[in-house]
């Protein structure tokens, strides 16, 4: 897998390199810290796997590398990360062809889910609005049974099926039961996408 980091800060693309190493064993982390070295690098990597760029950047800005990327590759998944909390900029990313607005407060978990939920060909985005966000999670949470709770919890943590049954000592279609109810209490579809409601509700992994 490689991953291109596209920002002007060399401790963030450290930092963020770091964190994406937890992907997968075999990850290449290409940098750039501008417009003109970041396309270079897109040229001289046919096999590129995704591409995550700041939108402030010296010279040309993060929506001047979508808008190229789009036009003359347009089958690389590109996605932002941002400071900026502004609706109108996650708004305007998303007009491009870009699968993701990840804000750079975002945790570290949370921003691996994000970038494992664009890389299986979803798309990320933060809380449209925080207040209404943490509203909708407490009336998610309180539709959980401290059973639903503990199994997600556990799912957070990255535990199968399987060993989640082991580990409350009841069968795996139990397990299998109390995950379709999670899936439709919290709106979502799939693990990743239940893993990052959890997160966004403050839900942390078990460990015990």
């Amino acid at each position: 897998m490689k991953i291109l980091i596209v920002d002007d800060h060399t401790l963030f693309r450290e930092g963020l390199a770091h964190i994406l190493h937890r992907l997968e064993d075999d990850v290449q982390i290409l940098e750039a810290s501008d417009y003109d070295t970041a396309l270079t690098v897109i040229a001289d990597t046919a096999d590129l796997d995704l591409m995550l760029l700041d939108l402030n950047m010296p010279g040309k800005d993060g929506f001047s590398v979508l808008e190229a990327v789009g036009k003359n590759y347009p089958t690389l998944p590109a996605a932002v990360l941002s400071a900026s909390r502004k609706q109108s900029d996650v708004d305007r990313v998303l007009a491009t062809s870009a699968m993701g607005y990840i804000p750079k407060d975002t945790t570290s978990q949370v921003m691996l889910c994000a970038v494992q939920m664009i890389l299986s060909g979803g798309i990320y985005t933060p809380p449209a609005k925080q207040f209404s966000a943490i509203e909708t999670s407490n009336s998610k949470i309180d539709n959980l049974t401290p059973r639903q709770l503990q199994v997600l919890s556990m799912m957070v943590s990255g535990s199968a099926n399987k060993n989640i049954a082991t580990d409350l000592n009841v069968t795996e279609a139990t397990i299998k039961m109390h995950i379709t109810s999670i899936f439709k209490s919290l709106g979502v579809s799939n693990r990743t996408q239940a893993t990052l409601a959890a997160l966004d509700m403050g839900i942390k992994p078990r460990t015990d």
